[in-house]
Protein backbone atom coordinates (compact mmCIF):
# COMPACT_ATOMS: atom_id res chain seq x y z
CA UNK A 1 0.00 0.00 0.00
CA UNK A 2 2.06 3.17 -0.99
CA UNK A 3 1.36 6.52 -3.18
CA UNK A 4 4.19 7.26 -5.29
CA UNK A 5 4.50 10.98 -6.66
CA UNK A 6 6.31 11.81 -9.85
CA UNK A 7 6.92 14.83 -12.17
CA UNK A 8 9.29 16.70 -10.44
CA UNK A 9 12.17 18.78 -11.31
CA UNK A 10 13.92 21.89 -11.63
CA UNK A 11 12.26 24.43 -13.39
CA UNK A 12 12.73 28.45 -14.46
CA UNK A 13 10.07 31.44 -12.61
CA UNK A 14 6.92 31.25 -14.80
CA UNK A 15 7.45 27.78 -15.99
CA UNK A 16 4.86 25.14 -15.08
CA UNK A 17 5.06 21.05 -14.06
CA UNK A 18 2.39 18.74 -13.46
CA UNK A 19 2.89 16.23 -10.42
CA UNK A 20 1.42 13.08 -10.31
CA UNK A 21 0.27 10.88 -7.51
CA UNK A 22 -0.43 6.96 -8.13
CA UNK A 23 -2.20 4.67 -5.26
CA UNK A 24 -0.39 1.25 -5.60
CA UNK A 25 -2.36 -1.55 -3.96
CA UNK A 26 -5.27 -0.02 -3.06
CA UNK A 27 -8.23 1.75 -4.84
CA UNK A 28 -7.76 5.90 -4.38
CA UNK A 29 -10.98 6.42 -3.02
CA UNK A 30 -11.06 8.87 -0.61
CA UNK A 31 -9.36 12.37 -0.23
CA UNK A 32 -6.05 13.61 -2.46
CA UNK A 33 -4.15 15.80 -0.47
CA UNK A 34 -1.01 17.68 -1.58
CA UNK A 35 1.62 19.12 0.73
CA UNK A 36 4.70 20.94 0.33
CA UNK A 37 7.91 21.04 2.63
CA UNK A 38 10.91 23.50 2.43
CA UNK A 39 13.51 23.37 4.89
CA UNK A 40 13.03 25.62 7.86
CA UNK A 41 9.62 25.90 6.95
CA UNK A 42 6.33 23.91 8.09
CA UNK A 43 4.81 21.51 6.12
CA UNK A 44 1.92 23.82 4.17
CA UNK A 45 -0.90 21.85 2.61
CA UNK A 46 -1.01 22.92 -0.95
CA UNK A 47 -4.20 22.03 -2.22
CA UNK A 48 -7.41 19.05 -1.87
CA UNK A 49 -9.75 16.90 -4.13
CA UNK A 50 -12.77 14.84 -2.84
CA UNK A 51 -13.10 11.83 -3.64
CA UNK A 52 -15.60 13.14 -6.73
CA UNK A 53 -13.34 15.21 -8.16
CA UNK A 54 -14.96 18.51 -7.60
CA UNK A 55 -15.02 21.57 -4.94
CA UNK A 56 -11.02 21.55 -4.94
CA UNK A 57 -9.15 23.86 -2.38
CA UNK A 58 -6.16 25.58 -2.27
CA UNK A 59 -3.91 27.40 -0.24
CA UNK A 60 -4.05 30.92 -0.88
CA UNK A 61 -0.08 31.38 -1.50
CA UNK A 62 -1.39 28.74 -4.75
CA UNK A 63 -4.70 30.41 -5.31
CA UNK A 64 -5.45 30.76 -9.39
CA UNK A 65 -2.22 29.27 -10.38
CA UNK A 66 -2.08 25.03 -9.65
CA UNK A 67 -4.77 23.16 -10.44
CA UNK A 68 -6.00 19.64 -8.44
CA UNK A 69 -7.63 16.61 -10.60
CA UNK A 70 -8.00 13.52 -10.20
CA UNK A 71 -8.65 9.91 -12.68
CA UNK A 72 -10.15 7.74 -10.87
CA UNK A 73 -10.01 5.15 -13.37
CA UNK A 74 -5.91 5.78 -13.29
CA UNK A 75 -6.08 5.70 -9.39
CA UNK A 76 -4.47 9.07 -9.25
CA UNK A 77 -4.60 12.37 -8.47
CA UNK A 78 -2.75 15.17 -10.05
CA UNK A 79 -1.12 18.85 -9.53
CA UNK A 80 -0.48 21.31 -12.54
CA UNK A 81 1.27 24.20 -11.32
CA UNK A 82 1.53 26.95 -13.68
CA UNK A 83 3.62 30.17 -13.19
CA UNK A 84 6.24 28.77 -10.65
CA UNK A 85 7.80 31.33 -8.27
CA UNK A 86 10.88 30.75 -6.42
CA UNK A 87 9.37 30.31 -3.38
CA UNK A 88 7.35 27.21 -4.88
CA UNK A 89 10.55 25.69 -4.55
CA UNK A 90 9.95 22.38 -2.08
CA UNK A 91 9.40 18.61 -1.54
CA UNK A 92 5.72 18.12 -2.55
CA UNK A 93 3.73 15.16 -0.84
CA UNK A 94 0.42 13.22 -1.62
CA UNK A 95 -1.68 12.24 1.08
CA UNK A 96 -4.88 9.93 1.71
CA UNK A 97 -6.74 8.07 4.12
CA UNK A 98 -8.04 4.22 3.65
CA UNK A 99 -9.15 1.84 5.72
CA UNK A 100 -8.42 4.05 9.27
CA UNK A 101 -4.98 4.83 7.95
CA UNK A 102 -2.98 7.89 6.55
CA UNK A 103 -1.09 7.50 3.62
CA UNK A 104 1.92 9.31 2.31
CA UNK A 105 4.13 9.26 -0.07
CA UNK A 106 7.64 9.79 -0.31
CA UNK A 107 7.82 13.22 -1.76
CA UNK A 108 8.82 14.72 -5.34
CA UNK A 109 11.17 17.87 -5.50
CA UNK A 110 10.33 20.71 -7.56
CA UNK A 111 12.84 23.37 -7.79
CA UNK A 112 12.01 26.63 -9.32
CA UNK A 113 15.15 28.94 -9.92
CA UNK A 114 16.79 30.68 -13.07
Amino acid sequence: VQLVESGGGLVQPGGSLRLSCTASGFTFRYYGKWYRQSPGKERELVARINQYGDRPEYADSVLGRFTISRDNDKNAVYLQMDNLKVEDTAVYICQTWDRGHDIWGQGTQVTVSS
